[in-house]
């Protein structure tokens, strides 16, 4: 059985209830991808958490080595790294008590995403956080949830 993404009404209720995204290989330099697409979700009101054991801050938040140093719960596992590297992350992911397991676009793993949903998680692959945020909750998230 092929994976399939939640429908776009799903991810609409996955983003307008998640406040904290942890950012699995957010990069430091702001000429990257992770960089960007975590600038202009921090900016639209979500807190985003990096995980990058190279860096020790960014996008002025404090970054954790791995999802497990992570001290406070986290909504949405967005993950850019290589899929290959997914399946242990998406193992973290279930052991922390994530709700959202959200592979970037062009990241696709079944073995990551079988995991993570055996663990209960949501799963979306192979799509931007940045651009379904974007689309889908274009006026910003809820006042409610800020």
């Amino acid at each position: 059985m092929a994976f399939e993404n939640p429908t776009r009404e799903q991810i609409k209720g996955i983003l307008e209830k998640s406040t904290t995204v942890a950012v699995v290989g957010l990069s430091d330099n702001p000429e990257r991808v992770s960089y960007m697409v975590s600038e202009a979700m921090q900016a639209k009101g979500y807190t985003i958490i990096p995980v990058n054991p190279n860096a020790d801050t960014i996008l002025g938040q404090k970054s954790y080595a791995s999802l497990k140093d992570i001290p406070v719960p986290v909504d949405i596992v967005n993950v850019f790294r290589r899929s290959e590297y997914t399946p242990p992350v998406a193992e973290e992911a279930v052991a922390i008590g994530a709700k959202t397991f959200w592979l970037q676009l062009g990241i696709v793993s079944e073995e990551a995403a079988a995991i993570a949903a055996a663990g209960g998680l949501e799963v979306i692959m192979d799509r931007c956080i940045k651009v379904e945020d974007s689309i889908l909750l274009p006026g910003g998230k809820p006042k409610s949830l800020l």
